[in-house]
């Protein structure tokens, strides 16, 4: 799957309202599949006894976030008990509870177990929220991201995967069973199976660092120009969260990293703030090393030119969603004998069409 696309958003957004009379624009209420007991509580939506809300999309690949929390420790959902699925017509994907506060069992074709996730009850039996995101494309490869989080400290994976089951029915699909189960927010896209970097649950979030940033770092990655094809590796062009010197230096030039450095919105273009401009600030670093200096400066310039390429023909120039107002390059002169690494960068400024009614 792709960063979602400006006309990507989530269709239904339940926050802990009634989930078959949601509000908001664009929204797709859930139907009570199966009504138990249910209730709003603390603006939350608290399910005591079997209780499923489902709906049925057109398209075949889904994105599902749940915020929940297993409200009792006497009252945990039983074994085996579904939490979400997702059901594209040909293959079906279930979380499902284990009967504990530790662990959850992802299921399609084959089961794999999650690690711990520390749904210990914590002090004074106050409940922890757990984040998970489940994913199923049309192919029927399952993704679950447990508290958003798609590598570990390590670098190591840490989300789990799956075949979905052979299936012939379409459902997009939460609630329990059994025990009392805390839903804080359901969100659900029929635009895509997304991974966190994809699409975020904010879609101020979505439109700045995924939509301008990690999408940079994504275009220059697939980019079939020569240096940047051959001289730079996928794992050398990153997202700048961390330019400090010491995580920089554990990368080896010739190296990219692309940084969000700003965006405003200095007026909404309609009375109603349905859509607004917004200005972005996007900079991009170009790392080279060279015993001859002059060696580096040239490296640098000719990736930094292919990387202007790139970015100028491929974004920026679509005259009703995103226009390049300008662009500025700062290249790098070597003042220090000892100074053998040379930066060039390149600042962009975006301006953006926004719909801000998905929110």
């Amino acid at each position: 799957m792709a960063i979602a696309a400006t006309t990507d958003f989530w269709t239904s957004r339940m926050t802990g309202e009634n989930p078959t009379s949601l509000t908001g624009d664009e929204q797709t209420n859930w139907t009570a599949a199966v009504s138990g007991t249910a209730s709003a509580s603390g603006g939350n939506w608290v399910i005591t006894a079997n209780t499923y809300y489902n709906q049925t999309s057109t398209p075949t690949e889904y994105t599902m976030v749940g915020v929940f929390a297993f409200t009792d420790s006497t009252a945990i959902p039983s074994n085996g008990a579904v939490l979400m699925a997702l059901d594209n017509g040909t293959h079906r994907v279930e979380v499902r509870s284990k009967g504990t506060n530790a662990k959850l069992d992802l299921v399609g074709a084959t089961t794999v177990t999650t690690r711990d996730l520390d749904l210990d009850m914590g002090e004074g039996d106050d409940p922890i929220p757990l984040v998970l995101r489940l994913t199923l494309d049309s192919s029927g490869e399952a993704y679950l991201y447990m508290r958003e989080i798609i590598e570990d400290d390590d670098g190591a994976n840490d989300y789990l995967s799956v075949t979905g089951a052979s299936s012939s029915s379409k459902e997009a699909r939460w609630g329990n069973s059994s025990g009392t189960v805390t839903w804080y927010s359901v969100y659900y896209t029929d635009k895509g199976a997304f991974s966190p970097d994809e699409i975020s649950t904010s879609d101020w979030t979505t439109n700045a660092l995924l939509q301008m940033g990690l999408a940079t770092v994504e275009l220059l990655r697939d980019s079939t120009r020569p240096y940047l094809k051959t001289h730079v590796s996928d794992s050398a062009i990153n997202y700048g969260y961390d330019l400090s010197s010491g995580m920089v230096s554990r990368y080896s030039p010739p190296c990219i990293f692309v940084v969000l450095e700003g965006l405003a919105s200095p007026e909404f273009v309609t009375l109603s703030g349905t859509r607004a401009e917004q200005s972005y600030s996007v900079g991009i670093f170009v790392v080279t090393r060279g015993t001859n200096y002059k060696d580096a400066y040239r490296l640098g310039m000719d990736i930094a030119g292919e990387v202007f390429d790139e970015v100028y023909k491929n974004t920026g120039v679509n005259s009703t969603t995103d226009s390049i107002r300008s662009y500025e390059a700062q290249l790098d002169t070597k003042v220090d004998d000892d100074e053998v690494v040379c930066i060039h960068k390149l600042s962009f400024g975006y301006v953006r069409r926004i719909n801000m009614l998905h929110r």
